[in-house]
């Protein structure tokens, strides 16, 4: 039987292309996993107002695909107080607002698909300080309201993390390939 043994020469050439490899993911893998991210939001976050906006919107560093784009406004009473459907303007969703009603907290819950693919949602508030003569529509459901900016495997970093342990099987194997194998005297 044949015993198996390494140099330390077989392994360099590895150890080398392994460096290589993690560096090339380290330097690659913000770039690879940037999604969108918020820029803004109208009516801001946080802010107080006395009377409805005509319009709420969530801006973004890049333009969203306009598939699936959703953009509600929930009030403190549960339901939707938004009018139609969201739309994408520039790198901007943007949903129209009827005359709101109780005073309270109002939440933005967003959710669009980022230009490489990735869901990216979450929400923002802003209070209303006067009362408004507006009607409510639909109560809210829980879905619309997540606070979820990613999910799947590893938090989306799965795909980075597969590709580590292919690089790291592949020098193992490499390294396995390229070693002397031991000779008889």
């Amino acid at each position: 039987m044949r015993a198996l043994a390494f140099s330390a020469k077989a392994l360099v050439f590895p150890a080398k292309a392994l460096v290589v490899a993690l560096l090339t993911l380290l330097i690659a893998a913000p770039i690879a996993s940037a999604h969108s991210q918020v820029t803004g939001y109208s009516p801001a976050d946080g802010s107080s107002l006395d009377a409805s906006p005509a319009t709420a919107s969530v801006t973004f560093n890049e333009v969203p695909q306009s598939q699936f784009a959703t953009l509600n406004v929930v009030g403190p009473d549960g339901n939707i107080w938004s009018k139609g459907d969201a739309r994408i303007e520039g790198q901007s969703v943007v949903v129209d607002v009827g005359e709101l009603g109780p005073t309270g907290d109002y939440t933005l819950a967003y959710r669009i698909t980022s230009a490489d693919g990735h869901p990216v949602s979450g929400t923002a508030t802003f209070t209303l300080t006067q009362e408004g003569s507006g009607t409510p529509g639909a109560p809210a459901d829980a879905s619309g309201t997540s606070d979820e900016s990613e999910g799947g495997f590893l938090g989306g970093y799965g795909h980075i993390v597969l590709i580590v342990v292919a690089v790291l099987a592949f020098a193992g194997a490499l390294g396995f390939a390229l070693r002397k194998p031991k000779t008889k005297k």
